[in-house]
């Protein structure tokens, strides 16, 4: 038998279980075999017997019988949405139908339509509980470059002050933590302990990076990045197995706790959607509903990534708008629910552990009590305009880093890129205490409004305590600790710009929307303290005279670092409506919506004006997935027979006819073609479509019919049709594959104009749909050959798509 038909045919028997078994070991998605199954059009496209539509053909004869793998999919495939959700409404009618007679069937009807719910509530438990290990862990481990608490090496520098007795002004310096350098020299002032301390910082950070490039590496390199691209891809329908594995999750977990306690510049957030997934993805095979339907499955994975952002900003709100806006390809509203109740439990499983110690799901949660005054609307715009300035920047940079990863030799060695950039990054950010702290903490600092007992430098005002009335101080003139905080946070934002570009996209965990944020916030609070000092100094100037009296507190400069931090966020994410939700949720104050609104649609409409895509989008065009983005207008005037195949010099259309055709010739054209479906048609002259029928299912049909059916040799007659005539009685038996036959494939007229054709793909889910001339079947166009046709008119290389 050929070797082409041998590669095709199914070897496990489990369907779905390997969805969660790791994936190759390394993300060179070049198959070493004679052709990938990424060459099958877009691969086995899938029969959907359409019980409903043509109600006299048996509903799905291998529903009565199943064979294993039937149905399933291959690694790299589009699902057939259409298909999918067929399956499931027979599911569903059979259900309803037998739970009329037996009391057992009824409880069995209700316990399958709980299960949904249940999932999601596992989900959320899950996925609450992972993310309050990871802040737990990452809070001690970034401490733990700094010193160790001698009560207790597990306790971080935070808790292990708490049962001192120290006076609230010396609350870091309890005597139960000790410095690197007063461990081992006994004492921390001079030049040598800072010394030792600068080189503790520098090891323990290579340290920690290493150990989670080397885990990626070896056990999950699918554990990289932040995964939101991917998972993105995935609800859009197609096939990446052991993506959202237990290996991934495991690993993903691990390492994203050492990425963050390196000090490197990423945050944990977008991993946490990335781990989340993981979690219903793993937790859907628990139900069989869920395990055995990839459309269904992907309704849940929309409810994990909301999850995932609740329990990343505590927002529970923001997290099921951001998997609306955002990464959801297919959203009912039963899945709205599903996602509000999963966000739920996760944010309160998180509440419940409460890994800061401060009753918040988040590091940096701040209030403020000051009205803004229109004016200020001048400022927000401004840092808008500067966050979608950033935002195009660094989306264009950070891009042309990665293609370069791709396409040169720097991508052979992540583990030396890993190295290079977390030692530049830990020696260039000890010196400042603003880059020495962790990420998160430096958000909250700067998100902080300045209390009379706030130690910080950037608090370090000229107190004139007459006039301070109640909790509330007036605006100060700054003192000589904000203008050496000044300085120290210029240089600080100069060097995230610059170092998170070519920290993205390594090998290792790493989330975006904290460096963003950062980025932003440093801008807003250096631009509140000029405004607070201009008001301060000139309240008699025309802008400040009508609500900026002497001796009042008017300005806020940690409202502009909010600002600043949506912003900037919002530039390089293209978020606009989930933004404004989690910022408002991490912050409680309502009275900020018109602020953050102002600032992220002008930041959304700068970065827009400068490129189209959003970071995700644009990673997804890099890696050449199969993704047809549903915000994007079709606005060319080209017909379905530009697009289809075969093209006027090719060979024809490869068919099967309904009666005339032997096992030979089938398994002939199967090993001589790697199309992964082939129209049925009447017979070859007449060219009249019958159906579609997929490579996957016809070689696990032949393959069993050979094995178990008595008398089927190469010359046996296949047939498509529903009556077969009688046979004489010395020829071999025949072999009858009805079952498989898709019998109400879409079909669309050769001159139907395209942007109808990709409006169908884009709505419907489509993998494939037959072009038709005077109802005879002329060509084919798949996903592929769609994506191909919008990168060709887009003036990019078409091959690029489906992983280059």
């Amino acid at each position: 038998m050929d070797h082409g038909y041998r590669r095709g045919s199914y070897q496990s028997s489990t369907s779905d279980e390997d969805m969660v078994e790791i994936a190759g070991t390394s993300l060179d998605f070049s198959m070493a075999d004679d052709d990938p199954p990424l060459d099958q059009e877009m691969g086995g496209f899938s029969s959907y017997n359409g019980g409903g539509m043509n109600g006299t053909s048996k509903m799905m004869d291998f529903l009565e019988e199943p064979l294993p793998g039937v149905g399933t999919y291959e690694d790299f495939n589009t699902i057939d949405w259409v298909r999918e959700k067929s399956r499931d409404r027979d599911r569903h009618r059979e259900i309803t139908s037998r739970s009329k007679e037996s009391t057992w069937a009824l409880i069995h009807s209700v316990s399958d339509a709980f299960s949904g719910w249940l999932l999601m509530l596992l989900i959320g438990l899950l996925a609450g509980s992972l993310a309050g290990l990871i802040d737990i862990s990452a809070h001690w481990m970034t401490d733990l470059k700094e010193g160790v608490c001698l009560a207790g090496f597990w306790f971080n520098h935070e808790h292990c002050c708490w049962k001192s007795n120290t006076t609230f002004t010396d609350r870091d310096k309890c005597p139960e933590w000790k410095s690197w350098s007063q461990l081992i020299l006994g004492h921390g002032e001079g030049a040598f302990a800072y010394i030792l301390n600068y080189f503790m910082y520098v090891v323990w950070a290579l340290l920690f990076s290493l150990l989670a490039v080397l885990l990626v590496k070896g056990f999950a390199p699918y554990a990289c990045g932040s995964g939101i691209p991917e998972i993105k891809t995935i609800l859009s329908g197609f096939i990446i197995r052991g993506y959202l594995g237990k290996w991934t999750l495991i690993i993903k977990t691990i390492t994203l706790v050492l990425a963050v306690s390196s000090g490197l510049s990423l945050g944990k957030e977008g991993p946490l959607v990335h781990v989340a997934c993981c979690c219903g993805n793993i937790l859907c095979h628990l139900f069989t509903k869920y395990r055995k339907n990839e459309a269904k499955r992907r309704e849940v994975l929309s409810a994990a990534a909301a999850a995932g952002v609740s329990v990343a900003f505590g927002a529970p709100i923001g997290g099921v708008l951001f998997s609306l806006e955002e990464v959801s390809y297919y959203f009912p509203l039963k899945t709205l629910w599903r996602s509000f109740f999963a966000a739920l439990v996760a944010a309160f499983t998180l509440r419940s552990i409460n890994p800061f110690g401060n009753s918040r799901l988040v590091l940096f949660y701040v209030e403020f009590h000051m009205p803004w005054h229109l004016l200020e609307l001048i400022p927000f715009i401004l840092l808008g305009i500067f966050g979608g300035l950033w935002g195009a920047f660094f989306i264009r940079s950070n891009i042309a880093w990665c293609r370069r990863r791709k396409t040169t030799k720097l991508g052979k060695y992540p583990v030396l890129e890993v190295f290079v950039v977390t030692a530049i990054t830990a020696v260039l950010a000890f010196p400042n205490e603003y880059t020495r702290m962790s990420t998160s903490e430096l958000i909250s600092e700067l998100f902080n409004d300045c209390g009379i007992l706030d130690s910080s430098k950037l608090c370090e005002y000229v107190n004139d305590f007459n006039s301070t009335k109640g909790d509330d101080l007036p605006d100060r003139a700054a003192g000589p600790g904000v203008y050496t905080a000044m300085w120290q946070l210029a240089l600080a934002l100069i060097m995230k710009v610059f170092i998170t570009i070519f920290t993205f996209g390594m090998k290792v965990p790493s989330g975006l929307f904290i460096p963003s944020m950062a980025v932003g916030a440093i801008a807003g609070r250096l631009l509140g303290v000029g405004m607070e000092q201009l008001a301060f100094y000139h309240h008699d100037w025309v802008i400040f005279s009508g609500w900026c009296s002497q001796g009042a507190d008017c300005i806020t400069p940690g409202l502009y670092a909010m600002v600043g931090a949506a912003a900037c966020l919002g530039g390089v994410t293209r978020m606009t409506v989930s933004l404004v939700v989690i910022m408002f949720e991490l912050t409680g104050g309502l009275e900020y919506i018109v602020p953050l609104m102002a600032a992220a649609m002008t930041s959304k409409w700068v970065a827009d004006a400068i490129g189209r895509e959003g970071i995700y989008d644009a990673h997804i065009r890099l890696n050449g997935y199969p993704f047809l983005e549903a915000k994007e207008e079709f606005s060319h005037k080209t017909l379905a027979m530009d697009v289809m195949r075969p093209r006027r010099n090719d060979p024809p259309l490869t068919v099967l006819t309904q009666d005339s055709m032997t096992v030979e010739d089938v398994e002939a054209i199967i090993s001589e073609t790697t199309y992964s479906g082939y129209p049925v048609v009447v017979s070859r002259e007449s060219q009249r479509l019958v159906g579609f029928v997929l490579r996957r299912d016809l070689i696990i049909s032949i393959e069993n019919a050979r094995k178990k059916q008595d008398g089927i040799v190469s010359t046996s007659i296949i047939y498509f049709t529903d009556h077969s005539p009688p046979l004489p009685p010395s020829s071999p038996s025949m072999l009858k594959l009805r079952s498989i036959l898709d019998l109400s494939p879409f079909t669309v007229t050769d001159q139907t104009p395209m942007e109808i054709v990709v409006d169908i793909f884009r709505k419907l889910g489509l993998r494939q749909c037959l072009v038709t001339h005077n109802g005879k079947l002329l060509g084919i166009i798949t996903k592929k050959d769609v994506l191909k046709h919008i990168a060709q008119l887009a003036n990019q290389d078409p091959d690029s798509i489906l992983f280059n």
